[in-house]
């Protein structure tokens, strides 16, 4: 089977550091995934993908050796199997707020007698070799969004459910939930502790915590012991060097009121 290039950068200790893809273009993805990053993520919750485009995107992603994620759009059954059989080699589940809720996230990334997953993996046999079936409930990743108030108060129960593999934090909702505006990071106390609670429970319970950000962002969160990173999306690359290049060429340009942003 293809090697899982994530699980080889936690067993060596370092933090493997990944994009996020919003862009429904197979191209795009290409070419991110020859950027240099360990991982990338193929967002069907939040970006303007299909089911589709995500498979060619997969497609995309499997010229490099970087190891393909899917955001799936809720903690589902089908759309979690259907993502694994086209390629994804883990999935990453929204809104996990409890240990019943990572307990299904958990079985139907897993074939029997572990989980209910249905056998089915069409494209990942040509993806990772037809010794996929053999190597699957070892080698998938389940990763679950810890990403509200509630789940952190529960963080420790939910971590202890078997089968987690990672922990991906969404910031802006997490924001949300504590009362603060969506952001990638915040100086507050009562967000800074509801990082620490997490990271010390995923180290507590042998699950890699993982985090949401940019590339601000990114060397904190490798300091704060995070070891899957976020370093960048499609769409904001896209539209803070598109924007850039109009501020370097025409500095009194439309583009100037953006310039907070970019």
């Amino acid at each position: 089977m293809r090697t899982n290039g994530l699980r080889d950068c936690w067993a060596e200790g370092r933090a493997a550091l990944g994009a996020w893809l919003t862009i429904p273009s197979a191209f795009s993805a290409e070419i991110m995934a020859h950027s240099g990053f360990d991982w990338v993520c193929v967002d069907m919750q939040h970006g303007v993908i299909d089911y589709a485009q995500m498979v060619a995107m997969l497609q995309a992603v499997s010229a490099t050796a970087v190891t393909p994620l899917v955001r799936v759009p809720w903690n589902e059954p089908g759309i979690i199997g259907k993502s694994l059989d086209a390629g994804a080699r883990g999935v990453i589940v929204p809104m996990v707020n409890s240990p019943a809720e990572a307990a299904r996230a958990v079985a139907a990334c897993r074939y029997a007698p572990i989980g209910h997953r249905s056998y089915g993996p069409l494209r990942a046999n040509y993806a990772h070799g037809f010794d996929y079936y053999e190597h699957a409930n070892d080698d998938v990743l389940c990763i679950v969004m810890i990403e509200t108030r509630e789940a952190v108060g529960r963080v420790d129960e939910i971590l202890s459910v078997p089968g987690i593999d990672a922990v991906y934090i969404g910031p802006a909702d997490l924001s949300i939930t504590l009362g603060l505006a969506p952001a990638p990071d915040h100086d507050e106390a009562i967000f800074a502790d509801a990082i620490t609670r997490i990271v010390e429970a995923c180290g507590a319970h042998g699950i890699v915590p993982g985090i949401a950000g940019n590339q601000k962002t990114a060397p904190k969160r490798i300091e704060q012991g995070f070891q899957l990173v976020e370093v960048a999306s499609d769409a904001r690359l896209l539209g803070v060097g598109a924007g850039e290049a109009l501020l370097a060429a025409a500095p009194d340009s439309d583009a100037s009121a953006r310039s907070a942003y970019l």
